[in-house]
């Protein structure tokens, strides 16, 4: 069981997805259901592309709300779409650009019903679109210096990301992640919690059935609509954890899958979490766990011990904004 976990460890480590059958906690009210695109979840793509000159793609919008104001290629992704699919189309209509991505910059959160995934591109073909193919997508592109974007601006919650992206393009902060295309019925986090003391490391591990990496159910029903994904890890947490004791931080995403595909509108993230004592005396062996549903797991295997630690001593991970 423990060469499972270490497999599964690796996997996650590498940006892959594994299968998500069960979950290890939900919320209390109401069950998880499983998630409709466009019905009960909306997922928005959006793309960063930055040259060798320091410049960004940007669109100019042609929506009655915002028509003549610049915003980077983005939209609502589509039933049946998967995430690249989504963002392949939306530059295409919008900037008139074939691309690739590059790796994930960012997932953004307003609850479990808006998610919004932020991607560094590459262009690798097609004509970018002039003032003469405007259309009801997009009036025009075109390249600008970051330090006189063109105004009006749609939103200013774009100016981050067009720093991520810059600063990603000159330095790769964690290695390339994109979509693993798995199903997934709910919008659901795999957690990856760890302790470290000075010469261990140990993760969370849920106990029913084989030891593996704990997963935890967002709901959807109106109560939950407008709480954070990320404080839905504190809900697991507080089950076998006295968190007066603890601090419990969220570090980022080392994955997600999503398939569409009309199979399965759900996503998972691979959420690297940190714990530790709020007491600093209190270092060598992991907090107590409660109950008996999870327990703490000693990563032993070497290779996998240096390559967690290293993403947790670098922060190597896709930041989540809520």
């Amino acid at each position: 069981m423990a060469s499972r976990l270490a497999e599964d460890l690796r996997a996650v480590l590498k940006g892959q997805g594994l299968p998500v059958l069960d979950y290890d906690c939900a919320p209390a009210k109401a069950p998880p259901v499983p998630v409709q695109l466009r019905k009960s979840v909306s997922y928005i793509v959006l793309a960063v592309f930055c040259n060798d000159q320091g410049e960004v793609l940007m669109i100019q919008e042609a929506k009655r709300e915002c028509h003549g104001s610049w915003y980077l290629p983005a939209g609502r992704m589509e039933p049946g779409e998967t995430i690249l699919e989504a963002l392949r189309r939306e530059v295409k209509e919008e900037a008139g650009l074939e691309c690739e991505p590059v790796t994930l910059l960012a997932v953004e959160e307003r609850g479990p019903r808006w998610i919004r995934f932020a991607f560094l591109a590459r262009p690798t073909g097609g004509i970018l679109k002039t003032s003469k193919e405007a259309d009801k997508e997009s009036l025009q592109a075109g390249w600008y210096p970051q330090a006189s974007l063109p105004t009006p601006l749609r939103s200013h919650d774009i100016l981050p990301l067009i720093k991520l992206g810059s600063q990603y393009y000159q330095q790769a902060r964690h290695p390339p992640t994109l979509p693993q295309e798995l199903p997934c019925k709910f919008i659901c986090q795999r957690l990856i919690a760890t302790f470290t003391s000075a010469k261990n490391l140990w993760v969370l591990a849920g106990t029913e059935g084989i030891l593996h990496l704990p997963i935890i159910a967002c709901g959807l029903t109106s109560s939950e609509q407008n709480s954070s994904i990320v404080v839905s890890v504190f809900r697991l947490l507080q089950q076998c954890l006295t968190l007066t004791q603890v601090t419990a931080k969220t570090q980022g995403i080392l994955g997600l899958q999503h398939l569409g595909k009309d199979q399965a509108d759900g996503i998972c993230l691979n959420v690297l979490v940190t714990v530790a004592y709020k007491n600093p005396d209190d270092l060598h062996k992991p907090p107590e766990i409660q109950g008996i549903k999870f327990c703490w797991w000693q990563v032993k295997e070497e290779d996998v011990q240096s390559q967690l630690l290293k993403r947790l001593h670098d922060v190597s991970v896709v930041p989540i904004h809520s």
